[in-house]
């Protein structure tokens, strides 16, 4: 193995390690069920995993893809691996970044992959259940890698478009190996909107304005499943509730304000999803550090790079990092929150830029850069300040026994410092520097504190998938989206039962926050709680679509007089948490049909086709590349 591919080896191992040693808890059996993050052995292709429900498409296409892949194995798993997989992807990917575009040796591009993997806001989106947002976040790097490699493939087939012949058509397979790998990166950030969104804002900085309606297309084409079904659905459409701006806002830490916090890539809106070493004087330190590590490789990160397209990612890239902490920051003052409720009350969309501070990731491959930078720039001046050192002791210089009678010593002075220094001053610098990141954020490791770990269903859950047997949708009580279950611990976790069950579960979007409610688009589910609430007829709920009523017996919330409801129609199913009952003559409605779900599927199967092809043929091209004899 040559030395690069033995660098690139340790730092895959590296960041798989710790990857493992950040989400180690997922690894024993069970689910994840941890605030909004929900996975169960096995979910289902409804018109809300596809987009097409009442609610506003914002897990699309990522319950489509578990409802595919759990119908082949266990759909828990298939979550653990997307998650250990986009954790291991941002650090490599950040290490890759780092190689690229600065050159660096091995311990600068480890301090990149620690800098991509240990900060808060892996911590505070992992405490939140974003599992598939870290999916986008992981994509970063990579998409500005592979943006960095279409311009430069763009400016290489110029150069050989002259010259001709077999220069000519290498240069066109270098570019169209870019356009694949930048379509599997941004296909891969497109799990959620939100990732679809920070991809493309990367890749459209990045590009060559030439290159810009080719990356406009293609991350139409990645975020087909979640636009395709906005416009089928039209729920999207709608304009948000204005209170979601303040509930969302970013969050202001100890000692740092929310301009400080967001710097350092905390400051996320719910202060019961940060690690508790956020809550104390350590989250300064470990900002100031932070700040501190980045600043030392700023100028480097600015000013080098001889190459023009090197130069401009760079450049790019340190303007996308100060945008991403501004614009959260200014979206958290008064007049911040007055524009941003202006535009989600009258934008149809907006609503996708509520929760600013996930903006913040989009600082993530610029930190990791200038961290890369300054580590190379601080062993540079130790080793510069050895070589000084040594130049200014003198070294004595005996005679020879012939001359011991005249001779003195003589005092030389070397000019060179010694190559085998070098390796060592370095590792000092990245051990150095990689426990100055992690060791204020100690609380990270092994699942944010143990925080982040699978849980347990009841049997119950699958006795009642299988007894749904009929046709309309399903109503829930306890009223509300969030439960808390004695085997999911004491945070608030999103109801499983839209994941867990193969009809279509009403949900009305109403999200508590801050100690107010932030409303949903389910104007049918809030109509149908009220009704259950109320004590509502069977032929009503009917009449509404309502076709099954699941009673979760172990989580506290309103219940009403639901009794009077329940006491009228058939039971099914019963047992200490669960009780499902059938509601007779349902009268279907709000169900897609045929076509839109033929068109929402197409859209997913473009995004997986995408996923899948641009990564293959990136790597094809570049295997085939290197095997080609060269003259």
């Amino acid at each position: 193995m040559s030395g690069s591919g033995r660098t690139r080896a340790v730092v895959a191992a590296y960041s798989a390690a710790v990857a493992l040693l950040v989400a180690g808890p997922l690894l024993a059996p069970g689910y994840l069920l941890l605030r909004d993050a929900v996975s169960t052995p096995r979910s289902y292709p409804t018109d809300a995993a596809l987009g097409l429900g009442d609610a506003a498409p914002r897990a699309v296409p990522q319950d489509a893809l578990l409802a595919a892949l759990s119908s082949f194995g266990d759909g828990g798993l298939v979550v653990k691996a997307i998650l250990l997989c986009a954790l291991w992807a941002a650090g490599y990917g950040a290490a890759a970044l780092a190689r690229e575009l600065l050159r660096a040796s091995l311990g600068p591009q480890l301090i990149a992959a620690t800098v991509a993997l240990w900060n808060p806001y892996v911590a505070e989106r992992l405490l939140q259940g974003h599992w598939s947002l870290l999916a986008g976040y992981a994509a970063l790097p990579w998409t500005a890698l592979t943006a960095y490699h279409l311009r430069s493939a763009a400016t290489v087939k110029r150069r050989r478009r002259r010259r001709g012949g077999t220069a000519a058509r290498r240069a066109i397979i270098r570019t169209a190996s870019a356009w694949a790998a930048l379509a599997g990166s941004l296909a891969a950030a497109g799990l959620t909107p939100t990732g679809a969104l920070l991809a493309g804002a990367t890749a459209i900085a990045l590009v060559h304005r030439r290159q810009l309606p080719g990356t406009l297309v293609l991350w139409l084409a990645a975020s087909a499943p979640w636009l395709v079904a906005t416009v089928l659905s039209g729920a999207g459409a709608e304009p948000s509730d204005p209170a979601g701006i303040a509930a969302f806002a970013a969050r202001a830490e100890p000692g740092l304000g929310t301009l400080g916090s967001l710097a350092g890539l905390g400051g996320i809106w719910n202060a019961d999803a940060v690690p508790d070493s956020r809550t104390t004087p350590l989250a300064a330190i470990a900002t100031l550090v932070l700040l501190a590590i980045v600043a030392l490789g700023l100028r480097s990160v600015a000013t080098g790079g001889a190459d023009p397209d090197n130069r401009h990612v760079r450049r790019a890239l340190l303007l996308l990092a100060a945008i991403a902490i501004l614009f959260p920051a200014l979206g958290a003052t008064a007049w911040g929150m007055h524009t941003m409720e202006w535009l989600v009350a009258h934008v149809p969309g907006a609503g996708l830029l509520r929760d600013t501070q996930k903006y913040a990731a989009l600082a993530m491959p610029a930190f990791a850069l200038c961290a890369a930078a300054g580590c190379a720039a601080t062993a540079r001046r130790l080793l510069r300040a050895d070589t000084d050192s040594a130049m200014e002791r003198p070294a004595i210089t005996y005679p020879t026994t012939s001359d011991l009678t005249t001779a003195r010593p003589e005092t030389t002075y070397p000019t060179t410092r010694p190559a085998r220094t070098s390796p060592a001053t370095m590792a000092a610098v990245t051990a150095v520097f990689a426990a100055l990141i992690v060791l204020p954020l100690y609380d990270l490791a092994w699942g944010v504190g143990g925080a982040v770990r699978p849980v347990h269903y009841p049997p119950g859950w699958q006795q009642v998938a299988e007894r749904m047997d009929g046709p309309g949708d399903v109503a829930v009580l306890p009223g509300g989206m969030f439960r808390k279950f004695r085997y999911s611990g004491a945070s608030p976790v999103l109801d499983p039962a839209p994941r867990m069950l193969p009809n279509d579960v009403l949900q009305t979007g109403e999200l508590p926050v801050r100690g107010r409610t932030v409303s949903g688009e389910g104007a049918r589910a809030r109509e149908v709680e009220k009704l259950l609430l109320h004590g509502g007829a069977p032929a009503d709920l009917a009449r509404l679509g309502v076709g099954w009523i699941l009673v979760e017996r172990t989580t506290p919330g309103p219940l009403g007089a639901s009794a009077s409801t329940l006491a009228q129609v058939e039971q099914v199913y019963e047992d200490t948490a669960l009780a499902l009952y059938r509601v007779p003559d349902v009268i279907e409605r709000g169900a897609s049909t045929t076509t839109q779900r033929s068109i929402a599927i197409a859209a997913h199967v473009l995004w997986a086709a995408l996923l899948i092809a641009g990564p293959l043929i990136a790597l094809g091209t570049r295997v085939r590349s290197r095997r080609r004899p060269r003259n």
